[in-house]
């Protein structure tokens, strides 16, 4: 009796959403580095919108996993799926705990009071149950700020990425474009309940285990990621010159947009964020999946982009904590302490470098063998 092989042969890269994907990336590292200077005021921030970031892969997500699958469940089992998304993003949750477990204890400071005094058996749980991406609930949170991710805080979003996977899995890949517009709408529409009627006229939040928190992730996958799969489906891409660049200045310019209004107004900068979520981010893909790249030179810098655009967001964040505590704690200005930022921004670079080449890569393909390949016999 024959079995039907499983290996699918990948489609086409779009090279241009790889490479936008690490622009976000860097850019997301560049914010938090700037974050340690914000004396706690998001009015305050350098690159002040970066956090839209999270909103943006959710969406590139949702495009590229609607490309990819959406006319292949005829020979693809929702376990196999599954297994082929965790293949894609688990190796490297994985090393963003061991990452996060090993600066744990040089993030000890006035910032973070309790990591001197922490037991090591509770830091060694709280990696364990990362490499889940299960949460953990603010009571048995080890570092003071509520995260359920509290070794490796971005990993909240990969928390959330997971959970689209599965929805769109279990019913949004069934639907038919009228319906998944419907749901788009309606998605939009609690975005803009968030942003614009919201109490912080803004999306950020999502990382901890709590009501409020909860319900600012899923406000913010929704949207997103099944308009991703919306515009992925409706194929409305848009053809212009020098689409990556284009796009990239974009971005840098949503992000660095200073914060709108004031502490009277956050409707106002509510409006802006849900303007960029709901029709710019959807725009710069567009642009991104419809362009093309000829020089040769462009082409290798959007694949290194691409390359390193999950690492680096998944293992900057404890040198983060770490630079954080220290200009906090030392009262550093940003003229001192931009030179180790610097440094901090190349750290990440070249440490999701080594993860990508000697760990991530070789650990997928030996899983890809391992659990996808299966011959006919």
């Amino acid at each position: 009796m024959s079995s039907i092989a499983m290996d699918i042969k990948p489609k086409k890269h779009y090279e241009i959403l790889d490479g936008l994907r690490g622009v976000a990336a860097i850019l997301v590292v560049i914010f938090h580095i700037f974050e340690a200077f914000n004396e706690g005021s998001r009015f305050k921030q350098i690159i002040n919108h970066g956090y839209l970031a999270v909103d943006f892969f959710f969406l590139l997500s949702g495009f590229v996993v609607a490309y990819a699958y959406d006319d292949r469940w005829g020979k693809l089992t929702q376990w196999e799926f599954y297994k082929r998304r965790l293949i894609r993003l688990q190796p490297m949750v994985i090393m963003g705990m061991i990452i996060g477990a090993i600066f744990y204890y040089f993030q000890a400071s006035n910032v973070f009071p309790q990591i001197a005094g922490m037991e090591v058996w509770k830091v060694i749980l709280t990696m364990v149950i990362g490499f889940t991406l299960l949460p953990i609930p603010p009571s048995l949170e080890i570092r003071g700020w509520g995260e359920m991710h509290p070794l490796d805080g971005p990993a909240w979003s990969l928390f959330f990425e997971y959970i689209g996977n599965i929805l769109y899995a279990l019913f949004f890949r069934k639907f038919s474009n009228t319906v998944l517009t419907i749901f788009v709408l309606i998605f939009a529409g609690m975005l803009i309940n968030l942003t614009v009627f919201g109490p912080k006229g803004d999306v950020i939040g999502g990382w901890s285990l709590n009501l409020e928190q909860m319900n600012i992730g899923f406000t913010r996958l929704l949207y997103p990621f099944f308009a991703g799969v919306l515009l992925s489906r409706l194929g409305k891409l848009i053809h212009i010159k020098g689409a990556f660049w284009v796009c990239s200045i974009l971005i840098l310019v949503i992000f660095s947009i200073p914060r709108i209004g004031d502490e009277n107004s956050l409707w106002m900068n509510g409006l802006y964020e849900s303007f960029c979520i709901i029709v710019l981010f959807p725009l710069i893909v567009a642009i991104g999946a419809g362009g093309e790249i000829k020089n040769p030179l462009s082409l290798k810098i959007c694949k290194a982009l691409g390359d390193i655009s999950y690492p680096i967001y998944i293992i900057h964040y404890p040198l983060i904590y770490w630079y954080m505590a220290w200009v906090i704690d030392n009262k550093v200005t940003l003229k001192e302490g931009y030179p180790l930022g610097i440094g901090v921004l190349v750290a990440s670079i070249v440490i999701a470098l080594l993860c990508l080449k000697f760990y991530d890569e070789p650990v997928r393909n030996r899983l890809t063998n391992k659990f996808l390949r299966r011959k006919v016999s």
